[in-house]
C-alpha cells in the first residue's frame, strides 16, 4: 500500500514552496502565493501565519496595484535569519564570502596562502575576516572549495598536488573551530559545475558535463541532477589521462602552459594564457579547439552527457567562439549528439557554488525536519 505524506510532512513541502517562491520572486501577497502555489486560501493563510511566526518571513510593505479597500499586504523572506559561508582554495589565497539567505554577498575577504599557517587556522581565519567585513557573529553553514581530491567518506581533503602542506585535517580542524557549524568540503570544480546546474548555462540539463579549462584541467560530471565524485572522490581528474598523443597527457594537451606555447607559435602574447585567449586570431581558436576537442571527445565517449560546459579562466576567456569550434569538432567526428555551451556564471563561479551549495543545506536542514528528528 502505497505511503502518503504525513500532516507535518505536507505542511513542510507547502511552506518550502511558499518560501522557494519568495525567494525567487521577491514578496508577494497571500492571494499572489495561493494563485502561484495552486493551494488553497486556508491553507495559505495558516503557512504564511506559521512561517511569520517561525521568523523566515515578515511583512515587507504593500501591494502598490490599485484597486478598492485597502492593498494587500506583502511578505518576504527575513533576509538576515541566517548566514552561510562560502570559500575558495586558490594557490596563491584564500577566498571567503559571507552571503544571507537570499544569496547576497554581505561580506568578503582573502588571505595569502601561507605554508607555515595550519590549512584548517588559514581558512577559519579567512572566515572570520569576512565575518568581520559583515559585521555578523554567527555562520549557519560552511562550504569549502579546494584544489585537488576530497575524500567521499571521510568528507576530508585527501590531496592537493599545488598545495603539499595541505592534509586532511582541514574538515575537523575547522570543525572545531567553528565550534558545530556545519562544514562541507569539496572540489572546486564540483562547484563550478553545481554553479552551473544551478544558475548558469546548465539550467534545464540534470545531465552534462563541465570542462575547466585554466593553469590546471578538471571535470565535474552531473548524472540525473546528482553530482558523481566518483569511489574515492576522483571522478573528472583527467589532467593526467593520456591523449595518445606522443605519450602526452590531457595536461600537456590543453593546459595553461600548453595554451601559453600554443599562442606563442600563432604570434600571440604568451605571458598569460588567459590575456592570449582573448587576443585570440581565428586560427589560434581553431588550433585551440582541435586540442580542446580530444579532452571532450573522452569525456563523451565515456559519459555520452550531451551537454558540455567549458569552465574555467581560459574557458571562459575564449567563449563562445571557443565553444562553437568544439561542438562542430565532436558533431564531426563523434556520432553522438552533444551541445557546447561557455559557463555563464558571473562573478567566481567557485565561491558561487559554494555558496549556492550551502544555502541549500541550510533549507533542507530547515524544511526537512520531521518531529523529534
Amino acid at each position: 500500500m502505497p505511503r502518503t505524506a504525513s500532516p507535518h510532512t505536507a505542511r513542510l513541502i507547502n511552506d518550502w514552496m511558499a518560501y522557494d517562491l519568495l525567494l525567487g520572486h521577491g514578496p508577494m501577497s497571500r492571494a499572489e502565493l495561493q494563485q502561484r502555489t495552486g493551494l488553497s486560501r486556508a491553507t495559505v493563510g495558516d503557512l504564511v501565519d506559521r512561517m511569520v511566526e517561525a521568523g523566515l518571513i515578515s511583512q515587507v510593505g504593500q501591494s502598490q496595484t490599485r484597486r478598492r479597500g485597502p492593498n494587500a499586504l506583502l511578505y518576504g523572506v527575513v533576509a538576515d535569519r541566517a548566514h552561510v559561508a562560502g570559500v575558495e582554495v586558490r594557490p596563491d589565497q584564500v577566498i571567503a564570502s559571507v552571503n544571507d539567505v537570499t544569496g547576497r554577498q554581505i561580506g568578503a575577504a582573502a588571505l595569502p596562502q601561507d605554508q607555515r599557517v595550519e590549512p584548517d587556522r588559514l581558512v577559519y581565519d579567512a572566515i572570520a575576516a569576512a565575518l568581520a567585513d559583515a559585521k555578523v557573529t554567527h555562520l549557519d553553514g560552511v562550504v569549502i572549495g579546494t584544489l585537488g581530491i576530497v575524500d567521499p567518506v571521510s568528507g576530508d581533503v585527501a590531496f592537493i598536488w599545488a598545495l603539499p602542506t595541505w592534509h586532511a585535517n582541514l574538515l575537523p580542524g575547522l570543525r572545531d573551530r567553528l565550534g558545530g557549524v556545519p562544514v562541507l568540503v569539496e572540489n572546486e570544480v564540483n562547484l563550478v559545475g553545481l554553479a552551473e546546474h544551478r544558475l548558469g548555462a546548465a539550467r534545464g540539463h540534470d545531465t552534462f558535463a563541465l570542462l575547466s579549462l585554466g593553469e590546471g584541467i578538471g571535470v565535474a560530471v552531473i548524472l540525473d541532477g546528482r553530482l558523481h565524485r566518483g569511489r574515492s572522490g576522483g571522478a573528472g581528474e583527467i589532467a593526467t589521462a593520456p591523449t595518445g598523443l606522443g605519450g602526452g597527457t590531457v595536461q600537456d594537451l590543453v593546459g595553461g602552459h600548453a595554451v601559453r606555447e600554443l599562442a606563442r607559435q600563432h604570434g600571440l602574447p604568451a605571458d598569460d594564457a588567459v590575456s592570449a585567449v582573448r587576443q585570440a586570431t581565428p586560427a589560434f581558436l581553431d588550433a585551440l579547439a582541435d586540442r580542446v576537442a580530444i579532452a571532450a571527445m573522452g569525456i563523451c565517449a565515456v559519459l555520452d552527457p550531451g551537454f558540455v560546459v567549458l569552465a574555467g579562466e581560459i574557458g571562459r576567456a575564449a567563449g563562445a567562439p571557443l565553444a562553437a569550434r568544439v561542438e562542430e569538432r565532436l558533431q564531426r567526428d563523434t556520432p553522438l549528439p552533444t551541445e557546447v555551451a561557455v559557463g555563464t556564471v558571473e562573478g567566481d563561479p567557485v565561491v558561487r557554488g559554494a555558496v549556492v551549495i550551502a544555502l541549500e543545506r541550510l533549507h533542507r536542514q530547515t524544511f526537512d525536519r520531521e518531529p523529534g528528528s
